[in-house]
């Protein structure tokens, strides 16, 4: 178990005794800040704009900011954990199933691989899902004559995002487009906030009671308990991690630290924000609820378009970098032969990705699916134990009962809210047809 279950053989990091698997993709070469932006965008990205909807809707004030609140504290303290098992045994575990395979065996490298991946699958279904529907709210804008459905919107989303896959080889390679995404950013969420703010002055009283009854509102409620940590959390903390500069650990808390407090502002206000201006009716797209000028709402519909194909990238990279280590890819980016492979492989990914979307678009319930399914799973129940096996006894009686604790409440969280997502997606594909143009 000395070597782990790498990709591939491993190499000794400059000035450092830790050794690093070999990887197609660039290791150590970002700064804090810069991990801390990338981290901060997976927050901010276009799924921002339908937590008013998906959260706060079925959970109401007190439910909401409460849930909201104590979500970013307590991700921000797994991440944290994380963080500090990124070397352990003498090695840097740039991948998360490689630490799995490190601390248990064979099998859980297997297991973890399959279960993270399905995670970054189902985000980049949402992904495709969001920049989609953001297109399709721009053109309605101007030429609402139901001629194209979602379905066709969400296939250009889909070959935008091949194109942009196959024009940025890794993730290192985001640094302008960091920048533009930021910009991005700011404009759909800053006009999405004044926009919400001018309709909630001039509305009458809204309603804020947590709608449904019985069986549904509870299955609602119970839902949102996924959106609430599929928020935060991205369920690649080594992955983007292995990016970083020395001090690996160091460095990633500082990022963790900035993205948990500067970066998840602006999601917290929209959010609030959204959720006071229109009550229990706001959409799961906040953009499709504000009022406003018909160029500006288009530009916040694509920056949140644009914004959403950039982020994409972001969690596709981990299977990118696989696929790329795994055969072999070398020499430069630009090389014909390395081009044609992202745009075979690479574009096989997405299509697929981009089928599923137009197939089945209901996107709360995505975000409730992936919660409960892996990101809960990934981000909170593993790395408690992770860090018990890791650290075995250098922690107190107190320490390990406290992570045991939290193995078991996040178990419970994610069975709850994966029945409760299962359960609502099968009840909207009763009432919504395949390739629904919701």
């Amino acid at each position: 178990m000395e070597n782990g279950f790498g990709d591939s053989p491993s190499r000794k990091e400059k000035k450092s005794d830790v050794v690093i698997p070999e990887t197609a993709h660039q290791v150590s070469n970002d700064s804090w800040f810069q991990v801390g932006v990338v981290l901060s965008m997976g927050v901010n990205s276009a799924y921002a704009l339908g937590y008013s909807g998906t959260i706060m809707v079925p959970l109401g004030w007190i439910g909401g900011v409460v849930g909201l609140v104590f979500s970013t504290i307590v991700s921000l303290y797994a991440s944290a954990l994380m963080a500090k098992l990124h070397e352990v045994g003498g090695k840097r575990h740039i991948r998360y199933r490689d630490l799995a395979g490190f601390l248990y065996g064979r099998t859980a490298y297997m297991l973890v691989w399959a279960l993270q991946y399905a995670n970054l699958f189902l985000i980049n279904i949402g992904y495709v899902i969001v920049s989609g529907s953001a297109l399709k709210a721009f053109y309605i804008l101007f030429k609402d004559d139901h001629h194209l459905k979602l379905p066709h919107f969400i296939a250009i989303a889909g070959v935008a995002c091949i194109l942009f896959a196959i024009a940025t080889p890794h993730l290192s390679a985001l640094r302008i487009w960091l920048g533009f995404s930021s910009l991005f950013m700011l404009l759909y969420l800053a006009i999405a906030f004044v926009l919400s703010v001018e309709d909630g002055v001039k509305a009458p009283p809204r309603d804020y009671n947590i709608p449904g009854s019985g069986d549904k509102k509870i299955w609602a409620i119970i839902g949102a308990i996924g959106n609430l940590f599929f928020a935060f959390n991205t369920g690649m903390i080594p992955e983007i991690q292995a990016t970083i500069r020395q001090p690996v650990v160091g460095n990633m808390v500082k990022a963790l630290n900035f993205q948990f407090t500067v970066g998840v502002v602006p999601l917290h206000a929209v959010t609030y924000i959204g959720y006071w201006a229109y009550g229990s009716g706001v959409s799961s797209y906040l953009l499709n609820n504000v009022h406003g000028p018909a160029w500006l709402l288009g530009v916040a519909h694509l920056s949140a378009f644009f914004q959403a194909v950039v982020t994409l990238h972001i969690f596709a990279s981990p299977t990118y970098e696989y696929l790329d280590t795994k055969y072999g890819i070398e020499g430069s980016n630009w090389a014909p032969r390395n081009i044609l492979f992202r745009l075979i492989v690479r574009g096989g990914y997405l299509i697929m990705t981009t089928f599923l979307s137009a197939l089945l678009p209901f996107l709360g319930n995505f975000m409730s699916l992936t919660g409960a399914i892996s990101t809960i799973p990934l981000t909170f129940i593993l790395p408690n134990h992770m860090y018990i096996v890791a650290k075995k006894n250098k922690l107190s009686s107190l320490r390990k009962s406290w992570h045991w604790l939290n193995i078991a409440v996040f178990s419970c969280m994610s069975v709850a809210a994966f029945v409760a997502a299962l359960k609502l997606t099968i009840i909207q594909t009763q009432t919504y047809h395949v390739f629904a143009d919701l």
